[in-house]
């Protein structure tokens, strides 16, 4: 078993690699990817504007707490879709690869925001959700760990990764990491 400052020490290490990239693959120090990843929300919550969060599992759990985080304390228009009508008609209809990315279509507009974590960053529903995505026009964070070739690292306008080997330590990293963003929104908010 092993002991809880190990276990500290192990997130703090895995945390303190975390990698900010854009579009081009550009690397962004760590303060410096929150600052831009602040100013693109403030923008989102200044033209009233959406912001999208998807994820499976212990990923949609998050993307629904901080949906309702940022609705509440920052004020923001957020939306996930965790209708189960919809998530299995779609699933039944088009496929499970099209349940993020068929909402998208038919909802967002140009410069709204998806907010995209995995584990892995091979998720297809996730791949599907920001190919759609960037054909609107919405600004696009992805959130991944495991590998650091994985496909969603370069799916987004910012990137964001952690070198996290396991799902717990990457979603413990992603959950502190959404925590961040969303202290950093409510505490610009008026």
């Amino acid at each position: 078993m092993t002991p809880w400052k190990q276990e500290i020490d192990k997130l703090y290490g895995i945390l303190s690699k975390l990698s900010f990239l854009d579009s081009n693959g550009k690397k962004y120090g760590i303060d410096e990817g929150f600052q831009v990843w602040r100013k693109l929300t403030i923008d989102v919550k200044e033209k009233k504007q959406s912001i999208y969060l998807i994820g499976n599992g212990a990923s949609a759990s998050m993307a629904s707490h901080f949906a309702a985080d940022l609705a509440k304390n920052a004020h923001l228009h957020t939306e996930v879709f965790s209708d189960l009508s919809l998530i299995t008609a779609i699933s039944n209809d088009m496929g499970y690869e099209w349940v993020f990315a068929e909402p998208l279509r038919r909802r967002a507009k140009k410069g709204d925001m998806l907010v995209a974590i995995s584990s892995s960053g091979n998720s297809k529903n996730l791949l599907r959700a920001t190919e759609i995505a960037r054909k609107i026009g919405l600004k696009i964070i992805t959130l991944s760990a495991m590998s650091p070739q994985n496909p969603l690292r370069s799916s987004g306008d910012i990137n964001i990764y952690v070198p996290a080997q396991t799902y717990g330590y990457a979603e413990t990293c992603h959950a502190a990491i959404l925590h961040h963003w969303m202290d950093m929104v409510e505490n610009s908010s008026s």
